[in-house]
């Protein structure tokens, strides 16, 4: 990802989350301004201010990144969920996916 879209696609996860970019700042314990700052390209956070906002957003550095990932935090709640069923239910689970994704 390129210096240019990462201020895009934290802002587009963002207003997905439907925060202002003022109180997520608050909310990971930075400056009111901090996100408005790397959005309009002036800032970009350090590594462990990245790992913070990825975890505000209830994201995954790797899906943070995975910009044809258009709901990164719903994928991941479902993930979470998806590791606690065993075998068979996830076979049928599996069977309903390809049943939506072929109609």
């Amino acid at each position: 990802m390129y210096i240019e879209e990462f201020p895009i696609r934290l802002a587009k996860l963002r207003i997905e989350k439907g925060v202002s970019a003022r109180d997520m700042s608050l909310s990971i314990g930075q400056n009111a301004g901090y996100i408005n700052n790397i959005e309009t390209g002036k800032a970009l956070p350090s590594m462990s201010g990245f790992f913070y906002i990825c975890e505000y957003l209830h994201v995954s550095p790797r899906d943070f990144f995975d910009t044809e990932l258009d709901q990164p935090e719903e994928l991941q709640m479902l993930t979470e969920n998806l590791k606690k069923l065993n075998s068979q239910q996830l076979k049928n689970i599996s069977s309903i996916v390809e049943g939506l994704i072929h109609k």
